[in-house]
């Protein structure tokens, strides 16, 4: 079975307009009755949401610095099964991925270059061209030319002032056989609002998401040649497809426990593999709010995924009964799986607002942002990870902790960044909180572990 064609979505720098092009794209694709599937490269939770809007389906991410490059081609059969085209947006930089030193000798790992060589997809360059003339052509040649495993298909020219500045541009393009897929006008009416992590997630900005979506596929159905981009799209993926029970899949018999996983407006950060590799391994998945729910009846495990919540402090706060639950259970020992959000749920205090007191720590908004890819290891017994399990992982986050009172606590994760040992996060009964964001895919191990101990915790308390 051939694989879905796909087009990569590249710029040669951040803030080019890859989101508008590649959001846009997807929804006038979708309108004129394609059947698109959306993908961002990298560990990145927001684009994936506009995306689904666009698409009317679920983004996904192709990140192989965190599931490993063997697994990109089986998660994109998996996620375009069914679709007529695919729409890969990039990363940063066409050629920027993870810092190595030394620098490779070819595309950087986790690099749009490297994710669109996997696939065998071509790459669509989006320039900013405010500021380009003639030199556009040296430019193109470079990107054309610096990887041979990587093929620009074409060009949109985003925000272009004069139809004088594109006729220029227009000419530097042919000058190195790039073809031009689309001219976009200078519109700044569709930016969207961002804060200090990038954009303002599209559950959290509602029908002003769904309206800016709509306005980037208008634009781009207009000024994009939808025609020139299906014809351009190809992908030579010869795996078949992930399969969540093949990865998770238990021979464990009797009831489905129930995990609990936290959504809304706080808790937007997650990978839509997690809900089915999570199934597979034989859990029934509820989601719920928890700045205005309780936990699911009959909740046996939770987990707490990233996002936003010192954007929600007062609300969470204010659902009182749902935090001396998550108290009370954690105690117990239930198993709690929280990433990013998750642990500052788990604090004593988020930025004065009371949290749910498992860990004896307060969170605060600080003013420095944490980024970047951490080389793991799990330290000791939990319910997610043998001691020694080797992981990849993602921080992002601009919150502090404060310790007060840790005892009983076991770091969850030891690594080495910039030259220095880093112990972070918290690992205890049932509970395994961290700032490390994972990836499910590339760890579904503990996933089937985490559900099998939701199964005993289920039988022990039942």
């Amino acid at each position: 079975m051939n694989a879905v064609p796909a087009v990569v979505i590249a710029a040669p720098a951040s803030g080019s307009g890859k989101t508008t092009v590649a959001t846009g794209l997807i929804g006038a694709l979708r309108a004129a009755g394609d059947r698109v599937a959306p993908f961002k490269v990298g560990p990145d939770y927001i684009d994936p949401g506009y995306h689904g809007l666009a698409a009317g389906r679920v983004g996904r991410n192709l990140d192989p610095v965190l599931v490993g490059a063997d697994r990109i081609g089986p998660l994109y059969r998996h996620g375009s099964a069914g679709c007529d085209i695919a729409v890969v947006e990039g990363v940063m930089g066409l050629f920027d991925g993870k810092i190595a030193d030394p620098a490779p000798e070819g595309a950087a790992e986790g690099s749009t270059a490297q994710v669109a060589g996997l696939l065998g997809a071509p790459v669509v360059l989006v320039v900013d061209a405010r500021g380009h003339s003639q030199s556009l052509a040296a430019v193109l040649h470079g990107f054309a030319t610096f990887d041979s495993g990587v093929r620009i298909g074409g060009v949109v020219l985003n925000r272009v002032g004069s139809e004088r500045h594109e006729q220029v541009l227009r000419q530097a393009c042919d000058r190195v056989g790039v073809p031009v897929l689309g001219v976009v006008p200078r519109l700044a009416e569709l930016a969207v609002p961002s804060r200090h992590l990038g954009l303002i997630t599209a559950v959290e900005h509602g029908r002003a998401a769904t309206d800016a979506v709509d306005a980037m596929t208008e634009l781009i159905a207009r000024h994009v040649d939808l025609s020139a981009v299906r014809a351009l799209a190809r992908a030579s993926v010869a795996a078949p497809a992930w399969d969540a029970v093949d990865e998770a899949g238990t021979d464990e018999q009797g009831p489905a426990p129930v995990v609990a996983l936290a959504g809304g407006s706080a808790f937007t950060f997650g990978y839509a593999e997690h809900r089915e590799l999570l199934e597979a391994a034989g859990a029934r998945v509820c989601t719920f709010d928890p700045a205005v729910d309780q936990l699911p009846d009959g909740a046996a495990a939770l987990v707490l995924p990233g996002g936003f919540p010192e954007e929600h402090a007062p609300e969470l706060a204010a659902n009182i009964p749902l935090l001396t639950t998550v108290r009370e259970l954690a105690r117990r020992g239930m198993p709690i799986h929280a990433e990013c959000a998750g642990l500052l749920y788990l604090a004593r205090r988020l930025d004065g607002h009371p949290m749910a007191g498992v860990i004896g720590v307060d969170a605060e908004f600080g003013k420095t942002l944490t980024l970047g890819y951490r080389e793991a290891v799990a330290l000791g017994e939990s319910v997610l990870f043998e001691p020694g399990t080797r992981v990849v992982g993602h921080e992002f986050h601009r919150t502090r902790l404060e310790s007060a009172s840790v005892d009983g606590w076991a770091p969850a994760w030891g690594w080495r960044a910039a030259g220095t040992s880093a112990r972070e996060g918290f690992a205890g009964g049932g509970v395994h909180a961290s700032y490390l964001h994972t990836h499910p895919a590339g760890n579904p191990a503990a996933v089937r572990r985490f559900v099998t101990a939701a199964r005993a915790f289920e039988a022990a308390n039942g």
